[in-house]
């Protein structure tokens, strides 16, 4: 152990996590499963206590001057209680990954050569608001046979408290060690930092929250990061769009959940069809509370719009607020993705498979959608359970990181005494 690697209190907890990871990843896949499907019954039954606790974290947080959108992501309700349960079933009944073979050859001399998913070890889970994290995070590393470190923001405490406490419960039930997931309750920063730190023990850390907590854990990590970057995402209406079609993506990608990261924040509309399109499209917008601001051309076809400055293509506004511009071609859109986009989620509206294929092959990010809604940029909505995050970085992850993603692959080979230089050993047997 290096005296540059910190000793402090993180440490004590990262140690039993890493410990205790070992006897996760030697269940067997139906014990996995059961393990997630005792978390699913403890937060059910202990519903009230999780909502009990999560008013008073709403309390603070008002009393703190949180704003709508803020408030929007710490709340919990029954709806969201069921939708945490769900979720946890959900992941249950997913196939195990560990252990599963990605691809098997067999070689000229006879060995066998498999790609094998193996679990990370031990995962650094840090995030802000949202409580369910505390739930989703937890069994996603579990079921993928890792133990998890989570560190929440301090307006969830109470409520991130409560749910661990149920899911504790559940592994106590299981007859394993709690320490599988370890919840750090000091907001304190410095812990953060020394859990950064923890390159001994640490296999990976996936920050989760506002674009200054992902610049913070970047800048600061010596173990390696997967960034759950900002969303800034865009919704392209093509010339051969369908504006209808067009009128619902943008409708549901912007009004239906704006604070979240892949609610749309920028809409570009081909100048062929947008004095067609946009005055009834804006007009939805601002009839369901969205602010709309707009580039020249934007406001020359709808006054009512604000001015858009440049800062505003780049925003990620999370609240009901939209950039808006009109663009010449598909290529002007792809240009300023390229320019103001973040990697998160981009869409096209339009009828032209050539375009819609054009627009695929020419943005980066990590899902792009024809003719679908933003908000499906998701675990559940793609069939991953819940996820852990959306990744924007691009390493062995991008997009929604579900089971698979919390799993690495490495060689298992199987021979039959095959050795690499039968000659050297020939030489070797024939001395006297």
């Amino acid at each position: 152990m290096t005296s540059n690697i910190p000793q402090g209190p993180v440490r004590k907890l990262a140690e039993a996590a890493r410990d205790a990871s070992h006897a996760v990843a030697a269940l067997q896949p139906a014990q996995r499963r059961h393990l997630i499907e005792a978390m699913a019954d403890a937060v059910d039954a202990d519903r009230d206590t999780v909502l009990a606790a999560n008013a008073s974290d709403l309390a603070q947080a008002r009393r703190n001057g949180a704003g709508a959108a803020m408030l929007d992501r710490l709340a919990l309700d029954a709806a969201r209680i069921d939708g945490i349960v769900a979720g946890l079933r959900e992941i249950a009944a997913l196939p195990d990954p560990v252990g599963q073979v990605t691809r098997s050859q067999t070689r000229p001399n006879g060995l066998i050569v498999e790609r094998v998913r193996v679990p990370l070890g031990l995962i650094a889970m840090i995030y802000e608001a949202r409580p369910n994290v505390t739930a989703d995070a937890a069994a996603l590393c579990l079921k993928a046979g890792n133990a998890v470190i989570l560190r929440g923001g301090s307006e969830a405490l109470s409520s991130n408290r409560a749910i661990a406490a149920s899911l504790h419960r559940a592994l106590r039930a299981c007859d394993l060690p709690e320490a599988a997931l370890v919840l750090v309750e000091n907001p304190a920063r410095e812990h953060v930092l020394e859990l950064l730190q923890l390159t001994d023990l640490v296999d990976l850390a996936i920050p989760r929250g506002g674009e200054g907590l992902i610049r913070f854990v970047a800048e600061h990590a010596r173990v390696p990061v997967i960034k759950h970057y900002k969303g800034v995402c865009h919704l392209y209406v093509d010339r051969a769009a369908d504006t209808a079609r067009a009128t619902r993506l943008l409708l549901d990608g912007k009004a239906s959940r704006p604070a979240v990261c892949n609610a749309l924040e920028t809409l570009l509309v081909h100048a062929d069809i947008a004095g067609e399109f946009l005055p009834d499209a804006l007009d939805a917008l601002q009839r369901r509370g969205v602010e709309v601001r707009g580039c020249e051309r934007t406001r020359a076809l709808y006054p009512a719009a604000g001015i858009a400055e440049d800062a505003d293509y780049a925003a990620e506004f999370l609240d009901l607020v939209i950039a808006v511009r009109v663009v010449d071609s598909l290529d002007a859109a792809l240009a300023h993705v390229a320019r103001y986009g973040s990697d998160h989620t981009e869409v096209i509206a339009t009828e032209d498979t050539q375009a819609a294929a054009a627009f695929v092959r020419g943005t980066r990010s990590s899902a792009v959608m024809v003719n679908a809604s933003s908000r499906f940029n998701d675990g559940g909505s793609l069939g991953l359970g819940a996820e852990i995050g959306i990744s924007t970085t691009r390493l062995h992850a991008y997009g929604p990181m579900g089971l698979e993603s919390l799993t690495i692959e490495r060689y298992v080979v199987r021979g039959a005494g095959q050795v690499r230089h039968p000659d050297l050993l020939e030489a070797f047997t024939d001395a006297p």
